[in-house]
């Protein structure tokens, strides 16, 4: 049987009085009385059809699934639609077959389906994804990923699957963990990243490979963080620097957002931030720099100022050109936002039109000091400079989130572009909640200055070959030179607090293979899912995966996580502790 010779987006002014058949779903029915106009809806578009015999619309209702098979006419001059790309046709109807059914009500109408609640949307999915928006997002997708997948090919990439059954390993996040059933008391682990898979394929002799790779790791969901699985493009290069990736990176990441969005995108070379720099001038490691405000450090200038708050404190500033011309509920609302992420307040001057300065600080400045900060910050009148006072470890994180805030609040972010930017030079080490020393990042990474820079410099002020790729304030990627030296490799890990036969216990296949000739590696990998994120200009990440959990980690269409049975649990050799729910 011959379902449909065309599909609902495909006939033209050439098909007039050709005998068609189409199938799809009811998208609307409009019955007229003894005439009904039947909109009906595939993967490509909405063609109406018309029924002049009541017996052919039995049984048919809105989402049932039909083939249709009649002349194709040309609409009445009235009843053209120039929305629809078939607008101006229909199918004169004389034969309706039901395919499929919709035997049970809707729990919402597909065309509102994006605004249903969450929840309803995830449990009927299938139906959500009938919304030609949702339905559209997982078709880009795949069009991106092709696309993705054709310019590594034309850089010479090599594209080789990695396991998805492997070992835990401390890479930053918790794993998924599977029992074993035939090793007692053992588990696999599902990877965080490709990345001992795709540092051993650089051993192995392999000069530059990637794949579309799946990620698994259990943390909590993010508006741009799917909880559980996600996907990046993961790439490594032998014998490469950290300018060779960015290169790569630059030119793919480039031709993608060129190629998909009509948006203004940063050309190559991205800029280079230090992440020292990013701190102070952004106040975060994943600056937007849409956002055209910059934080200032003003703790040395506040040195001998006396006003207590500022003393013995970091003092950042924020100058926000026009500013003071905000209404009296803008400052009252963003001082509301500032206690909220736990400021103890938001102090801030502006400048009148005289140059002096209004607000409770400037009182506590000298003519000198004013005129200091005039000059320092080239401060205009209606500028507003706010100040933010704190502990290092807090200053730089509330500066930030100020800085966003006034950029969001005052409209001044430009939401016409993509600004990407590398951010480099992340630190090797930091102290922990115990103050002990860990990995700031990815533990595979080399420092600079290798073993040197280990032995003779303070482990705080040691930087690693660590970087990551931000777009529009979103982190797309993390990437490394990686650790390819097995003395240097102890030494890092020793110092984190591993010791030698640690390393060899958690990454022995690694620490192994770098004993036979290791060439020097570098990689990264761009996260797919954000990627497409931003390219439809979806607020969350869950818009863009076809069957995403929820924002709990819960897969609601099909129910996971779920019980299992005593016969699984046994084979597996668990035992819980509280009573497992009984199956049929």
């Amino acid at each position: 049987m011959t379902y449909r010779t065309h599909n609902c987006n495909e006939l033209t002014f050439e098909n007039l009085g050709q005998r068609v058949s189409l199938a799809g779903w009811v998208d609307t029915i409009r019955d007229h009385g003894g005439v009904a106009f039947i909109d009906l809806r595939d993967e490509y578009g909405i063609t109406q059809v018309v029924i002049n015999n009541d017996s052919l619309l039995e049984n048919i209702r809105k989402e049932c699934v039909i083939t249709v098979s009649g002349e194709v006419v040309k609409r009445d001059e009235e009843t053209i639609n120039k929305k629809l790309a078939t607008g101006e046709l229909e199918v004169k109807v004389d034969e309706v077959k039901i395919l499929g059914e919709c035997m049970r009500t809707l729990p919402f109408e597909i065309s509102e389906s994006t605004e249903t609640r969450e929840d309803v949307r995830l449990q009927y999915r299938f139906l959500d994804l009938r919304n030609k928006k949702v339905h559209d997002n997982i078709i880009f997708r795949s069009q991106v990923v092709s696309f993705l997948r054709e310019k590594m090919n034309s850089l010479g990439f090599t594209e080789i699957n990695t396991p998805i059954l492997t070992c835990s390993s401390p890479e930053g996040a918790r794993d998924y963990i599977i029992p074993s059933r035939k090793h007692e008391g053992k588990f696999y682990a599902l990877p965080q990243a490709p990345q001992q898979f795709k540092q051993l394929l650089m051993v192995s002799g392999f000069d530059k490979y990637f794949q579309i790779a799946p990620c698994f790791r259990d943390e909590d969901a993010r508006a741009d963080r799917s909880p559980g699985e996600f996907y990046q493009l993961d790439f490594e290069m032998a014998f490469a620097t950290q300018e060779d990736v960015f290169e790569v990176a630059e030119d793919v990441l480039y031709s993608t957002f060129k190629k998909f969005s009509d948006k203004e995108v940063s050309p190559a070379p991205f800029k280079r931030i230090p992440y020292e720099e990013a701190m102070l001038k952004y106040g975060t490691d994943k600056p937007d720099l849409r956002n055209p405000l910059v934080i200032c450090d003003l703790s040395e200038y506040f040195a001998d100022v006396d006003f207590k708050p500022f003393q013995k404190k970091i003092v950042r500033g924020i100058v926000a050109p026009g500013c003071a011309k905000m209404s009296k509920s803008f400052f009252e609302k963003l001082l509301e936002y500032a206690l909220s992420i736990g400021m103890k307040g938001l102090g801030y001057i502006t400048v009148l039109e005289d140059g002096s300065f209004k607000g409770p600080i400037a009182k506590f400045l000298s003519d000198e000091k004013k005129a200091e900060l005039t000059e320092m910050l080239s401060l205009k009148s209606d500028d507003t400079l706010f100040f933010i006072s704190d502990a290092k470890k807090l200053v730089d994180i509330y500066a930030g989130q100020i800085r966003t805030a006034l950029g969001e609040r005052m409209d001044i972010i430009d939401k016409s572009r993509y600004e990407l930017c590398f951010i480099t030079d992340f630190p090797m080490y930091e102290k922990d909640e115990e103050g002990k020393l860990a990995f700031t990042h990815n533990p595979f990474s080399m420092p600079q200055g290798e073993m040197d820079a280990l032995l003779n410099q303070d482990p705080l002020e040691i930087k690693a070959y660590q970087y990551d790729i931000v777009c529009n304030g979103v982190e797309l990627s993390s990437g490394a030179v990686r650790n390819h030296r097995p003395d240097v490799m102890i030494k890092a890990f020793e110092m984190a607090g591993y010791t030698a036969e640690d390393v060899e216990k958690k990454f022995g296949a690694l620490f192994n293979a770098f004993h036979y000739g290791a060439p020097p590696h570098a990689g990264m990998a761009p996260g797919v899912d954000r990627m497409i994120m931003l390219l439809k200009d979806e607020e969350n990440i869950r818009e863009v995966i076809a069957f995403p959990m929820n924002s709990n980690a819960q897969d609601v269409l099909l129910g996971a996580p779920n019980y299992v049975s005593e016969q699984q649990l046994r084979e597996t050799h668990i035992k819980l502790r509280r009573p497992v729910e009984k199956t049929n």
